[in-house]
Order: structure tokens, then sequence, then C-alpha cells
């Protein structure tokens, strides 16, 4: 049997035991006692706003969720909130929300001015990051059908122009004069060899080749290692490291 969608909830305020001001108004279709254990850990996980930062700096056992109102019907429930919040900010509350309440994402809508402010703050930021048991979604995969929900939302966005980096070459490009540390390199070749490799025990059918021989069909081809070196690297003057060509010619 399905489980029933919420129809109602709950509008909770967040306090310090030893004081009656809130400093956060909220909504939920939970209890008040999950919906307060969730606030406690995604502040613990390091996200930054002032009343995430205002629930670090206080005691666990200090804070209190009170209950202020039962509202059924969840659109009544987001003029709610944006009721209490705005009648507890008129008597004086330092309330600490981002936005002015309601149902949406977050309420808040962004303007251009408070997305630069945004990307000014994050430069540099370094991200807070949860492995193994530590991540919520540790153990845990991702149905089917939320993985083809994504491939199709996804698809043809990085292609062509849609790609944010299309048309960006040497120093426009992000990853320009960007270089792999050796032992990241030889990490990656370990990790890509054997059955490791996506392409280990595979072959292209006919048709795949068939295709490829398609594109490639007019276009220069060195016909080994020793004719890609002369005509790239000999004839333009370019000396490279890695090839054994360019050593023998130095030696």
């Amino acid at each position: 049997m399905a489980a029933e969608l919420p129809t109602g909830g709950v509008i909770y305020g967040v306090r310090l035991q030893s004081e009656f001001l809130y400093r956060y108004v909220g909504l939920t279709t939970r209890s008040v006692e999950i919906r307060g254990r969730q606030h406690v850990k995604v502040a613990r996980s390091g996200r930054k706003t002032p009343f995430y930062d205002w629930l670090r700096v206080h005691d666990r056992d200090d804070i209190i969720v009170d209950v202020l109102e039962w509202v059924d019907g969840l659109e009544d429930l987001g003029r709610a909130e944006i009721a209490w919040i705005e009648w507890l900010r008129a008597a004086g509350h330092p309330l600490l929300n981002l936005s002015q309440g309601g149902l949406g994402p977050m309420g808040i809508e962004w303007t251009a001015e408070m997305r630069e402010a945004a990307r000014i703050r994050s430069t540099g930021r370094k991200g807070v990051s949860r492995f193994a048991e530590d991540n919520p979604f540790h153990g845990r995969t991702h149905g089917p059908e939320q993985r083809a929900k994504w491939s199709k939302l996804r698809k043809g966005q990085n292609a062509g122009p849609e790609n944010p980096n299309y048309g960006k070459f040497g120093a426009s490009h992000p990853s320009f004069g960007h270089v792999m540390p050796e032992q990241a390199r030889q990490e990656l070749s370990e990790q890509r060899r054997g059955a490791g490799n996506p392409n280990y025990g595979r072959a292209a059918s006919d048709e795949t080749r068939a295709k490829m021989s398609a594109v490639r069909k007019g276009r220069p081809m060195p016909s080994s290692r020793r004719s890609a070196h002369t005509r790239y690297h000999t004839n333009r003057g370019v000396k490279k490291d890695s090839c054994r060509y360019c050593m023998e010619d130095l030696g």
C-alpha cells in the first residue's frame, strides 16, 4: 500500500532554553523532534548560514524546538510560516531566517547581486567532505529509475556550445597549465590496467569499426610512432621528455 502524502504540518520555533526569544521559524510535515535533529546534523556538516552558524556555537541540550501552530493543508502551512516570521520579527525576535518563509525552494528569489556576493564568499573556500560511514549515502545506490531520469535530463547539456568550456583554448581554458602529479598518474594507470580498463575483454563491432574508418577516411595518419614523432615533433621543433625518439635525438 502506497504511503499517503502529508496534507498539513507544524510551524515550529527554535530558541535557547534560557530565553524566550526565537531565533528561527520553520515548517515541517514531520515531528519537531525529527526536524530538530536534522537541523543539528546539517549544522555539524558545516553548512554556512546564520542559523546553522548560531546552532554550532550552542550545546545541543540548550536548544528547544517549540510547536507554534498545527496547520491543516500544505498551502495554509506555507502561509502560516510567512505570518509567524512576520509577526515574531515585528515583536522583536532576532530571527535568523534568510527568507520570508513559505513553500518553494527556501522561499528565496536570488538577485544578480546576491549571486555575485555568494560567488565571492565561496571562492577559495574548502568544501566539507565526508567519507565512508560518515557520508549519509554510504552503502546506498541510486535506483535504475533515478539514474535514467538524470541521464535524460543531462543528455546534451555539455555538448557543443552547451559546454561551459566550448571554444576555450590555451590560457582561456580552466585546465591550462595544470599538470597532474606523477604519483596520481601512476595510480590512474594502475587502476585502468587489466580488468580495471572499461574496454577490457571487449571488441568493437563491425558496425562501429566501419563508422570509425569512415570518420578517419582522408585524414592524414602517421603510419608509425616514428612517423608521428617526425611529423609532430621534429618538423615543428618540439621536444618532449615523454617521447622516446625525442630522447634518442638528444642522446
